[in-house]
């Protein structure tokens, strides 16, 4: 193995977003002294926001550099498309919902595309690691929401009979897809796997200002222009059973054409055999207890990058654990190189 591939770890970038509080040091995460941080950015290279490897060869340097040294021996052969964009395809970030965040949706990779300069879409899945009693969220539509009623709701400030709230506990997982109207509420601490990408609209603010003193910016014909009012009411993902042999349990979480998770529950001694083999990169994540991946020791909640050509590799837990895998599938192509339905 080259001394330039092994696993990467970095430090996180912090977001001190208005809705934000102090619950990542429950996660034992050194926080500022002061103030709220909404969002911790895991992994990530992307222009709002790039973490910085912290161990061996690459230590210091900024995720950007290590992909634009390395290309697809880092992300894969199944993230060509993303390479030729100049673009890392993923972001992992953790989120502390102290309070509501906005009703916002995200565009798919075509509309960002034509609005959004370079920015891809945005995709992505929660999952729940601590919820407050109570806790939910907003996922989809209610029936019978059209976008000539959700605009007419929106101008009476009469919006909510069209959000479809779902209630929310830890160890919850769910799908978001991009158009996929949506609002984290309080009281949910959350890891996140999306596109590598920042792209928001926001619909509404619940009236609220932000640390200026004036309300957030809107972006209401964006946002109509987006929403999947076909996605009426969705439910609670189901996780799928994979396999479960020798104490290691998978099962599938999500699978879409950026990304697809597992979640992997080790039994103490058990162990995960794996093969980074030129096609894909891979983002574990210890959601509970203790691992060692690929030769790196991690705690709850930390993650680590496997480079695509990392060759074989082994994940154990003396005492047990519980992690996340995320990784990507091969794909098709649009006429415009990104990846199709």
């Amino acid at each position: 193995m080259a001394k330039t591939v092994y696993p990467l770890l970095f430090e996180p970038v912090l977001k001190d977003y208005i809705w934000g509080g102090r619950h990542f040091e429950r996660l034992g995460r050194a926080l500022p002294q002061e103030g709220v941080v909404a969002e911790s950015w895991e992994i990530a290279a992307h222009q709002d926001g790039t973490t910085v490897v912290t161990n061996g060869y690459f230590a210091g340097q900024l995720l950007t550099a290590v992909h634009a040294e390395l290309g697809l021996d880092l992300i894969g052969a199944n993230n060509s498309w993303a390479q030729t964009r100049g673009k890392f395809p993923l972001l992992v970030k953790l989120i502390d919902a102290a309070r509501p965040l906005s009703v916002q949706v995200h565009p798919d990779d075509a509309y960002a595309l034509a609005h959004e300069d370079n920015e891809l879409g945005k995709t992505e899945m929660w999952y729940v690691l601590h919820a407050e009693p109570g806790a939910d969220l907003v996922l989809g539509v209610t029936a019978g929401t059209t976008r000539e009623v959700f605009r007419e709701s929106l101008l009476s400030g009469r919006l909510d009979p069209h959000l479809h709230h779902i209630p929310a506990r830890a160890g919850d997982h769910f799908c978001v897809p991009a158009g996929t109207l949506h609002a984290i509420m309080s009281g949910l601490v959350m890891a996140e796997v999306q596109q590598n990408s920042n792209a928001t609209y926001r619909v509404h603010d619940w009236n609220r200002l932000g640390a200026d003193g004036k309300p957030r910016p809107m972006h209401v014909e964006k946002a109509l222009d987006v929403i999947d009012f076909d996605n009426v009411e969705p439910g609670v993902c189901p996780p799928e059973p994979i396999t479960s042999e020798g104490g290691c349990r998978r099962e599938l979480l999500c699978r879409n054409r950026y990304f697809t998770a597992e979640r992997v529950e080790l039994d103490p001694g058990a162990r995960y055999l794996g093969n980074c083999d030129g096609s894909t990169m891979e983002i574990w994540g210890v959601l509970s207890g203790r691992a060692d991946v690929a030769g790196v020791q991690l705690e709850a909640v930390r993650f680590v990058l496997l480079p695509a050509i990392l060759g074989e590799f082994a994940v154990t837990s003396a005492a047990g654990a519980t992690l996340l895998r995320s990784f990507t599938e091969a794909i098709q192509l649009d006429d415009v190189g990104n990846p199709s339905t």
